[in-house]
């Protein structure tokens, strides 16, 4: 396993982020405690979860899958850098966004107080590593976010702040804030949505990324399966995803359709797994992390560690970048 400093900060985290979305909703108990221990035994130690993860009418459930796996013991939580993320409602049976209740979702010191403490008893732990905020809050300012994080570091809570789905003047207002205010290392990272379809990022999030030193964290690498085989999955009729959701959709449309065509069959070219390419790539983006994998099997868990050991060549590499072309530099890419 290759590791990597967390943006600007001392700790080191494997290339490849392990995403636990699907434990509970989809992989159960015991199979998602498999899933855990052979990424940790293949050498993964960044696991990434949130508190609203395991559907409406069970949040939470997800960090509870992760702490019964942590308090098992052999090391496990010392070995593991652990993240998850507050912004969602909490409130059982409800939309994640937008409760019947004050005070039950954004990033209200109130909430981010209840949310650290509901997380810390769900997960077993004392600690978060890397607290992240799921989502920007246009309603509560970033003084009252980091006064609010300040306590939590100080009483050993949380290690870092990390961002999610901000846009790159929200991670210069977050850092430029708590350079003025405090001392502290502010933001330390951003998960953002970033795959060959979806290169947005590079114009401005990226960038901003990258001056501030954080760490980008891509989710959805394979861009909800399209990127991984989803024409040859849909011919062999296997592949719940290329049937739902971004793929059906994406697919139904004869350009994506196209696009996708012409993917696979330049991996195919070059004897490679379409998924195995799309996650090699984002390993090659500057300031790039490691992409969140989110393994509802074995197959899939192998599939993405080896990725790992892609070395993707300068033809393929141009191919892709014809195929999927990026936006280009800011401010270039638009003012000339």
């Amino acid at each position: 396993m290759e590791y990597t400093q967390l943006g600007r900060t001392g700790v080191r985290v494997s290339r490849l982020v392990l995403g636990t979305m699907n434990f509970g909703p989809q992989t159960d108990e015991a199979a998602s405690h498999g899933l855990m221990d052979a990424a940790l035994d293949a050498g993964v130690n960044f696991f990434d979860t949130a508190n609203i993860y395991g559907l409406n009418e069970h949040k939470g459930l997800t960090e509870e899958i992760v702490g019964s796996w942590l308090a098992k013991g052999g090391g496990r939580r010392d070995k593991v850098v652990l993240a998850t993320k507050v912004y969602g409602n909490m409130i059982d049976g409800e939309p994640i966004v937008g409760a019947s209740w004050p005070n039950f979702d954004r990033l209200s010191a109130v909430n981010i107080r209840r949310s650290v403490e509901a997380s810390l008893r769900r997960l077993g732990t004392d600690h978060i590593d890397l607290y992240q905020f799921h989502h920007v809050d246009r309603l509560t300012s970033f003084e009252e976010i980091w006064q609010a994080v300040d306590v939590l570091v100080q009483q050993g809570k949380i290690l870092y702040a990390g961002s999610s789905n901000f846009p790159g003047y929200k991670i210069a207002q977050a850092n430029e804030t708590a350079r003025r205010d405090r001392p502290g290392l502010g933001l330390v990272s951003e998960q953002c949505l970033y795959n060959l379809f979806e290169r947005r990022s590079e114009l401005e999030v990226i960038p901003a990324a990258q001056e501030y030193g954080l760490g980008v964290i891509p989710w959805s690498p394979l861009h909800q399966g399209l990127l991984g085989g989803a024409l040859r999955k849909e011919a062999e009729g296997s592949g719940a995803r290329t049937r739902a959701g971004r793929s059906a959709a994406g697919l139904a449309d004869p350009a994506v359709r196209a696009r996708v065509e012409a993917y696979e069959n330049l991996a195919a070219k070059h004897g490679l797994e379409p998924g195995e390419v799309a996650l090699a790539w984002l390993l090659t983006r500057p300031g790039v992390t490691g992409p969140i994998v989110g393994p509802r099997t074995h197959e899939q868990l192998e599939s993405a560690l080896r990725a790992l050991e892609l070395t993707l060549s300068e033809e393929l590499l141009a191919g892709l970048d014809e195929i999927f072309p990026g936006p280009g530099p800011a401010p270039e890419a638009y003012a000339w």
